[in-house]
């Protein structure tokens, strides 16, 4: 049975779609066989971060409703073995019933995969809470900036309520020039957080660029962000790998 990682975020902004496609690649790299699940119904971007936009033509209410199986759903990626995406519908409103049957849906997947990641919508909504409560652990995406990190502050108080007790902290978009302009560091990060921290992600403008051209990123050439997501990915599994050093 695999594992279930929802990667969530307070607030949108943080790159949370963009780490969840790296993280995924790299786990498929590694030899994982790893589902990407879009749970942000409405403003799905995990197919773009991946490079799949055009290969989508179901998303998971096909499935709940019998339109078609998981396996006709899911679109696996042609560049890198062992991963797949299963998007979110763009109606703008899921029904209660859609969420409900999305949990069960992600309990059939982790049965197939080793890794099920799910995307799930920026804020503390029902679709955030639906989402993570199939979760055994969690992901917390934040920038350095103040608004992130209170929002941030608020997505672990949730997880806890929701019993999802395994978190871990993602420190996004990193500028070293202007940590130090605010005068403070990761540890302080960490504390104002609460969480141990899973990785740090530098500003990379090949995200962007790997998105724009319809690439992963791990297939956009030399990135930095791109090796941050390596070492997260292999953190994950449990190997110990030093933290990037962001200058």
């Amino acid at each position: 049975m695999g594992a279930v990682i929802a990667v969530v975020s307070g607030k949108g902004g943080t790159g949370k779609t963009s780490l969840t496609g790296g993280i995924a690649a790299c786990l498929a790299a590694m030899g994982h066989r790893v589902l990407c699940l879009d749970a942000d119904v409405g403003l799905r971007n995990l197919d773009i971060s991946l490079g799949l936009s055009d290969r989508v033509m179901m998303d998971f209410t096909d499935v709940l409703e019998q339109r078609c199986t998981l396996s006709q759903a899911m679109v696996p990626h042609p560049d890198i073995a062992g991963l797949f995406l299963l998007a979110a519908p763009q109606a703008l409103v899921p029904k209660q019933e859609t969420l409900r049957g999305l949990q069960t849906l992600i309990l059939e997947a982790r049965e197939q995969f080793d890794e099920v990641l799910i995307d799930c919508p920026a804020g503390l909504g029902i679709g955030f809470r639906t989402a993570v409560q199939c979760a055994s652990r969690a992901i917390v995406v934040t920038t350095t900036d103040p608004s992130s990190l209170r929002d941030a502050q608020q997505a672990v108080a949730v997880l806890g309520e929701l019993g999802v007790s395994l978190r871990h902290l993602v420190v996004n978009r990193v500028q070293p020039s202007v940590l130090r302009r605010m005068k403070t560091n990761l540890d302080d990060i960490m504390d104002t957080v609460s969480l141990p921290l899973l990785g740090v992600v530098p500003e990379d403008e090949r995200v962007v660029l790997a998105a724009s051209q319809g690439k992963a990123l791990v297939l956009f050439g030399k990135s930095r962000a791109a090796v941050a997501c390596l070492h997260i990915a292999q953190r994950l599994t449990g190997m110990r790998v030093p933290l990037m050093r962001i200058r």
